[in-house]
């Protein structure tokens, strides 16, 4: 949850979040379309992690592993453009939480933390408690800005948020180098 949190922080959908409250200036029906979408985003991503773990033999997932977090690490490096504001005005006719709702999913698709949901799922082969997990994460970033607006932005110095994020990423992957790959298949106890 933690490592969402931080690498939501500056990203697209956090500026995307940022964009909706202050062009419709109703938070309530923005927070619950990004939950919606999130929900429905990081189930899908979950899913996709949790049939890795399944189907990978546990070498093959450490390196997917080591990969991800690292190639994540790395890409919180690169920051967001802010490419919301002509998008959004096309979403008015749909309304403030279905125009959220949609935006939020489409935004979410191949980004970080939903590229995170899918590796930390392969990792714990569960989907309930990590689509949670992550969803927790990504409102804890998102809906202060909703509510607060810009105002919060100001205090937060969004280029250390990225590198200290990137560092965790790159730190799970050089822990899953060192890690037995045994490690990454969940044990299930005997009934």
């Amino acid at each position: 949850m933690g490592a969402i949190t931080l690498s939501e922080i500056g990203d697209k959908t956090q500026l995307l979040a940022l964009a909706l409250a202050a062009h419709y200036r109703k938070p309530i029906p923005i927070v619950l379309g990004i939950l919606c979408a999130t929900l429905l985003n990081h189930w899908l991503a979950a899913m996709l992690g949790y049939w890795i773990n399944a189907w990978l033999t546990p070498e093959i997932l450490r390196w997917v592993l080591i990969v991800s977090f690292i190639g994540m690490g790395i890409w919180m490096m690169i920051p967001d453009k802010d490419d919301s504001d002509a998008e959004h005005s096309r979403w008015k006719k749909y309304g403030v939480f279905t125009a959220t709702l949609i935006l939020f999913f489409l935004a979410e698709m191949g980004d970080k933390t939903q590229l995170a949901t899918i590796a930390i799922a392969a990792k714990v082969g569960t989907v309930i408690p990590v689509m949670m997990g992550t969803t927790v994460g990504m409102l804890l970033a998102d809906a202060p800005v909703v509510f607060i607006g810009d105002r919060f932005a100001k205090y937060i110095p969004v280029r250390t948020v990225h590198i200290v994020a990137a560092l965790v990423f790159i730190g799970f992957g050089v822990a899953a180098y060192f890690a037995d790959p045994w490690s990454f298949v969940p044990h299930v106890p005997a009934p």
